[in-house]
């Protein structure tokens, strides 16, 4: 169907889709597994305290990522916070400005200070500008795969090794991700992968940290669970980490089935690319495919001077056609309230990045005809960009004027 101006909702036009389409809709497995097995834990009455669906679990991700130990989380970030104080990390961490919150917040939440360093294109920490923002103070570093592209590993490691810090990878977005025909999971002191339910593979809510170091792996696992090394020992103060058995049995469902969401990612992708190729100032981010990815994440990046509108008209008029992109990440965190009263080095990779960057519905959710769909109205709103962003500046100016 060929759209006319009046066909936007922008314009009074119906919207293209009636219900709200999400990026990040949860991907399910299957669902007898799943059941089945939570009938096994309630027939076990073993709900949780790392039970046999927890190990198994953990056994079947550290096979995976080819690491030799796994640690369970109920969730990512109380995993970045038992590998910092694992890995005895102390004063400050070098994190970059281009990420989650969850990054900064384990660190400070557990009385240390983060230092934002700034992101080089890919959106990966940049490893050129960690000596300007490296202190005497500094005890590691915590980088960040993000959208599963993997960081600049080697220069990271030997900076690291050169200035005497442990290093940390928040991996939340990399889980089955390789770098350098390694999977990522095995570099550093130790990573930490996400399970949250927006994340290829879920556990309702839940996290991993995985490491070659025996005596971090063997810390991790005692501040997991209250600083516990035996029954009638407590070693140090510690914290309740655990994930359940039911949360560790969706893991196991959602590993199982893997395959088939990666896969179903990756049409999702290249559909993408299809459907935006060639439009001016758009491009879909694209995946090193020498390396094992998950597709999980669509990025659109927005040249306002060659598309001749911003990222975010194009995302507002998304948005009033149900189509529900995501700024990621924008501000970066050194400018949330958070963080902003703090001194900063300056951060232009971030900072232009958070001004270009969208990312788009995907996952098993997402039909083919929807990107069919969404895409039609991004041509459109490009096609037509001088009348879009003029009818957003008219809605700001009546809004002001009806203040």
């Amino acid at each position: 169907m060929k759209l006319r101006l009046d066909d936007l909702a922008l314009f009074g036009g119906r919207p293209a889709f009636p219900a709200p389409v999400h990026i990040g809709v949860p991907n399910i497995g299957d669902r007898k597994r799943f059941l089945k097995s939570v009938n096994d834990i309630l027939d076990r009455r073993y709900l949780s305290n790392r039970g046999p669906v927890a190990r198994e679990f953990e056994r079947q991700v550290a096979e995976l990522v080819e690491v030799e130990h796994c640690v369970a989380t109920c969730n990512a970030t109380a995993a970045l916070q038992l590998a910092i104080r694992a890995a005895g990390l102390t004063g400050e961490v070098i994190v970059p400005s281009f990420t989650f919150p969850a990054t900064p917040h384990s660190v400070h939440w557990l009385g240390l200070t983060p230092v934002f360093c700034d992101v080089d294109p890919s959106g990966n920490i940049d490893v050129d500008r960690l000596g300007s923002v490296l202190t005497r103070r500094a005890s590691g570093i915590m980088a960040v795969h993000l959208w599963g592209r993997p960081c600049n590993v080697d220069r990271l490691a030997e900076f690291a090794a050169a200035h005497g810090l442990k290093l940390l990878y928040d991996s939340a977005h990399a889980f089955g991700c390789s770098a350098g025909g390694r999977m990522i999971g095995g570099f550093g002191d130790a990573e930490v992968f996400s399970f949250h339910a927006t994340k290829v593979v879920n556990s309702f809510e839940g996290g991993a940290l995985v490491t070659n170091d025996d005596s971090l792996a063997e810390r991790a696992r005692s501040l997991s669970n209250f600083g516990i090394v035996s029954e009638s020992e407590v070693a140090e103060p510690g914290t309740n980490a655990k994930m359940s058995e039911v949360a560790a049995a969706m893991g196991l469902a959602s590993l199982a089935a893997m395959p088939a969401f990666v896969a179903r990612n990756r049409e999702n992708h290249e559909a993408y690319q299809a459907e935006l190729a060639g439009v001016p100032g758009l491009r879909v981010l694209d995946f090193d495919h020498r390396e094992r990815n998950n597709y999980q994440y669509v990025v659109l990046d927005v040249d306002v001077a060659i598309a001749g509108v911003s990222r975010d008209v194009l995302t507002d008029a998304l948005r009033a056609e149900n189509i529900m992109g995501r700024r990621y990440f924008t501000p970066g965190c050194h400018r949330t309230a958070a963080y902003r009263d703090r001194v900063h080095a300056p951060m232009p990779g971030t900072e232009e990045l958070a001004e270009r960057l969208v990312v788009l519905p995907s996952g098993t959710a997402t039909t083919p005809r929807d990107i069919a769909v969404l895409c039609q109205v991004v041509r459109f709103v490009v096609s037509h960009a001088a009348e879009v962003a003029a009818s957003m500046s008219d809605q700001v100016r009546a809004g002001v004027e009806a203040l």
